[in-house]
């Protein structure tokens, strides 16, 4: 009954004209940045994060998490017809989507997957209504050394779980944490790693990060990625046609396929979504490699089997929403978008962790019922808006990214009305553009970042409650089993990377 009464609060919250409107901005944004390739939910936020400053807090919220799940119900349009994903997480969609459009299914591919979208969110919305409040009741039990245990192991597992190297990944993590130390220490006053410059005596701040790292770096990387500077499509494919309205119904196998793929993805969903540093990527990777593994015809996937779309979708779409759970009750991030959504919990003056849930019941409760709502719109617009949406991709590149290159200098500018901030976010961009190259993922970096203060916050009250004695990371038994699998975690990352690689040729004898 408790439960019930605090969605009924939540929907009192979320049905109010105000969040209303601020939830469907994000959900059409969202959805419309999830079909424009590259850009993503991440970039998308980090742009909009400058507007939260004058929204009270709920609605900025809800503003953006509609973006963040709406892109994840846009990404898989252009990847099934243009076979160009949207967001990372919808590039399995193009193994079977793309070759369903060419044979002239994709009408039947995008109503799957938004059908799909929408179960999995739902799925993924009851557990987060469900367990949350659960999961913040026992972070109450957790001390200062627990806190920092939990973080560092959090940070340890989004540097070693995600893809590329796990040694890159450690370095990453590294990097965030020293660039989260630049400024004015609140303890004791000292400025650290300022270099003489006062501009940056208050540190570096998080939306410059993001907007550098992941916005400028896209648009340098995005340059002479296209040729001809436009996406390359098949007419034949195209939503204005007549032949695509006529065939969007699914046959009844298909029908019969799709219920056991859907349920099972969103399992993978729910699981990946509530660890910190795997999301909605790893989610939808793992979804597709375990319905193809149990799969009795599997030369069907990457043919165009319909299975294949719809276990990804459905996972991704549940990691998005279990992806709060970690987040709002914990303060870790779920994964690196989660890290903008806690920077912005803060910058509101709202502190992530388990008594969020008691102190602020009507953001956390109105966000959830926000979700219910957000979903309800995307599947209502999403299919009559596919049109508009691969329109959109008809933009030239050379149209495109200049204006989002505007949009940024604006977005970073208008926070501190600060020049110098817009030259920081210019450095942060070719920074993270040669991180790509070299295969450095910047995600990590941005995890740091964001938990770094919080860690050294927890490190100095757990060291002095503990007199200085560092044992006290050992002593408490919640702290020591989080050290140990971190521990665990750091090992296995210097194996993969120092163990020696069996010779080719040694391999194919063995086979």
């Amino acid at each position: 009954m408790e439960l019930l009464s605090n969605l009924a609060m939540g929907f009192g919250v979320a049905l109010s004209l105000q969040n209303l409107f601020w939830c469907f901005v994000g959900v059409f944004l969202g959805t419309f940045i999830g079909v424009l390739p590259g850009i993503g939910s991440l970039a998308t936020i980090s742009m909009l994060l400058p507007i939260t400053f004058h929204l009270p807090s709920t609605s900025a919220i809800i503003m953006l998490a509609g973006i963040y799940y709406g892109a994840n119900y846009g990404g898989s349009t252009a990847s099934i017809l243009l076979n160009l994903p949207g967001t990372p997480s919808a590039a399995v969609a193009c193994l079977d989507g793309y070759p369903m459009s060419k044979r002239g299914q994709g009408g039947v591919a995008l109503m799957i997957t938004t059908i799909a979208s929408f179960v999995g969110s739902t799925i993924g919305i009851l557990v987060f209504t469900g367990f949350a409040p659960t999961l913040a009741e026992i972070g109450l039990m957790f001390g200062p050394a627990d806190y920092f245990a939990m973080m560092l192991l959090g940070l340890v597992a989004a540097s070693t779980l995600s893809s590329g190297a796990p040694v890159k990944g450690i370095a990453m993590v590294a990097c965030g944490l020293a660039l989260g130390l630049v400024g004015t220490d609140v303890q004791t006053g000292q400025q650290r790693f300022t270099f003489g410059i006062p501009q940056l005596s208050d540190g570096i701040g998080l939306v410059v990060l993001a907007m550098g790292l992941f916005g400028v770096a896209e648009v340098i990387a995005s340059i002479g990625r296209v040729s001809g500077g436009k996406a390359q499509y098949s007419s034949s494919v195209l939503p204005w046609k007549g032949e695509f309205w006529t065939a969007m119904n699914p046959s009844k196998e298909d029908w019969k396929r799709v219920p056991g793929p859907m349920l099972r993805g969103s399992a993978w969903g729910c699981f990946f979504g509530t660890l910190p540093g795997t999301g909605s990527t790893i989610a939808s990777f793992m979804s597709y490699a375990f319905e193809k593994k149990i799969s009795k015809t599997p030369e069907r996937y990457g043919q165009g089997a319909i299975e294949g779309v719809t276990a990804p979708e459905s996972a991704n779409n549940a990691a998005s929403q279990t992806a709060f759970i970690p987040t709002l009750t914990l303060g870790i991030p779920g994964d690196v978008v989660m890290a903008l959504m806690l920077g912005a919990l803060i910058i509101q003056g709202i502190q992530p962790g388990p008594r969020l849930v008691t102190e602020h019941p009507q953001l956390f409760w109105g966000l959830a019922a926000s979700f219910w709502i957000g979903n309800v719109m995307l599947l209502i617009l999403n299919l009559p808006l596919i049109g508009l949406w691969v329109a959109m991709l008809r933009i030239p590149y050379t149209i495109l990214y200049p204006a989002i290159l505007m949009f940024i200098a604006i977005g970073v500018f208008s926070i501190n009305n600060s020049a110098f901030d817009v030259y920081v976010v210019g450095i942060l961009g070719v920074i993270g553009y040669l991180l790509m190259v070299l295969r450095f993922e910047p995600a990590p970096l941005l995890l740091g970042f964001v938990l770094g203060p919080l860690m050294e916050e927890h490190l100095r009250r757990a060291m002095l409650l503990s007199r200085g004695d560092p044992m006290v990371f050992i002593e408490r038994p919640i702290s020591a089993v989080f050290c140990a699998i971190t521990l665990v975690l750091v090992l296995l990352a210097i194996w993969s990377t120092v163990k020696p690689k069996k010779p080719q040729g040694a391999a194919q004898q063995a086979t």
